[in-house]
């Protein structure tokens, strides 16, 4: 159980911050920026649900597992994997959790009209949110294939998976959003040259 007592702390005043490990590392640290990353996608998640809650109760309690899971997600990341044995078992990203994402894509993506072309944020404030959420959540994830590359950092499978799923359902859950396609903008190559 997490327990927060003290919001600050004044450890982090010398620019380093405390993994789940118990090392400290700088604030910019690829790690940091990685569960920092999926943090703000997080809280992008949070601002569509304020449009989805309503009007689209499926997709929001998909949002809110979606929520949890990147809290899971950041806490994976927060606890690099050294090969040394700690005290207690470190909350890693799991098969099952990418299995879900990619059973409720599914289902959205069958009610899709098809694409005819790429698709602009928009139609919609609820999709306009989602498609902000989608783009917060690449970028987390080029920072999460980035940090995988660094040699002695290990970014798990799953949790690169399921960073890479969660962009697609938000994906999907803005066209849904979007009277199934109905009111997606369309990009128009060239349009205003």
């Amino acid at each position: 159980m997490v327990k927060l007592n003290k919001i600050y702390t004044k450890t982090g005043d010398d620019g380093t911050t405390g993994l789940g490990s118990g090392d400290r590392r700088l604030k910019h640290d690829l790690r940091v920026q990685a569960y920092g990353t999926v943090d703000e996608a997080n809280s992008c998640v949070g601002l569509a649900r304020i449009h989805t809650e309503k009007d689209f109760p499926t997709i929001d309690a998909m949002l809110a597992r979606i929520q949890n899971d990147l809290f899971d997600l950041g806490a994976d990341l927060a606890t690099p994997d050294t090969g040394e044995k700690l005290e207690y078992e470190p909350l890693r990203i799991v098969d099952s959790q990418v299995v879900r994402i990619e059973t409720d894509i599914d289902l959205l993506n069958e009610k899709l009209a098809p694409l005819r072309s790429f698709v602009l944020p928009g139609g919609s404030a609820a999709s306009a949110t989602l498609h902000l959420a989608r783009t917060v959540a690449r970028r987390a994830e080029r920072h999460m294939v980035e940090l995988a590359q660094k040699p002695g950092e290990i970014v798990t499978p799953a949790a690169l998976k399921y960073i890479n799923r969660v962009s697609d359902f938000l994906f999907v859950a803005a066209r849904a959003v979007n009277d199934n396609g109905a009111r997606d903008v369309l990009w128009v190559p060239g349009k205003n040259r």
